[in-house]
């Protein structure tokens, strides 16, 4: 089962709209997944943990150097976006 975690500054409302259209999208590509959503700072804290992290694309630098593939998505409501990128970073490199 793949862990990620989605993350946004609060840890309120963008991570868990990241978290209900991948939660939509993972079963639509059949990845089965165990998805957290938190704040920034605790996503950070704990990002080795998980395989995966998901976050707007401004906060993806803060993610840089942790053992996880980050997915940084523009526009948090667009499932052509996250569809695309869940296809080419975990289930066209052999994540899920």
């Amino acid at each position: 089962m793949l862990k990620v975690i989605t993350a946004c500054g609060s840890g309120m409302g963008s991570s868990q709209i990241i978290q209900m259209k991948l939660e939509k999208t993972f079963t639509k590509l059949n990845v089965n997944a165990e998805i957290l959503h938190t704040n920034v700072a605790e996503a950070r804290a704990k990002a080795s943990s998980y395989d995966v992290v998901v976050c707007p694309e401004s906060l993806a630098d803060t993610f840089k150097g942790v053992n996880a593939v980050v997915i940084g998505l523009k526009n948090l409501l667009s499932e052509r976006e996250m569809t695309e990128k869940v296809q080419k970073q975990i289930i066209d490199a052999g994540l899920n």
